[in-house]
């Protein structure tokens, strides 16, 4: 990042990522706060405020627990229930293997402590549990939506 004013420096932050965004260098989640803190080189509040910037431009919008993204992209759901639409798919029964921390933030591309809060909250509703050698365990799959 070059040098700058304090000031302007989340200015310059706004810009880059509206150019890669119009570029389509990022077309739909954003990079984690903490992922731009690193590239940019800033603390939290200089990225809040770049990213406040786009997002009242209309540029990007924030969902709460999923992070940031392009306007009109992405899952707006919470992340909770994109994580739990996992236990329906791909074949998953009860006692399998829940995929770990990383391979979660890996594909939602969001960070450690929205897929650990999703996780606890999942924990609390009784679809996963701690098993043995500290992988989590599918206890119960989620009731059909519309099941009566």
């Amino acid at each position: 990042m070059p040098q700058a004013s304090p000031r302007g420096t989340y200015l310059q932050i706004s810009e880059t990522l509206r150019q890669k965004i119009e570029k389509g260098q990022i077309s739909e989640a954003l990079p984690s706060e903490a992922e731009l803190m690193g590239t940019f080189g800033v603390g939290r509040s200089t990225i809040g405020r770049a990213l406040k910037a786009l997002k009242s431009d209309g540029v990007i919008e924030s969902v709460q627990g999923a992070g940031w993204f392009v306007a009109g992209t992405g899952d707006r759901r919470p992340l909770v229930d994109q994580v739990t639409d996992l236990l329906g798919t791909e074949g998953v029964g009860v006692g399998d293997t829940f995929p770990s921390e990383s391979e979660l933030c890996a594909h939602f591309g969001v960070s450690r402590t929205a897929v650990r809060s999703a996780i606890a909250q999942m924990e609390g509703r009784g679809l996963i549990e701690m098993g043995p050698n500290r992988r989590r365990k599918v206890r119960a799959l989620p009731a059909e939506k519309g099941a009566s």
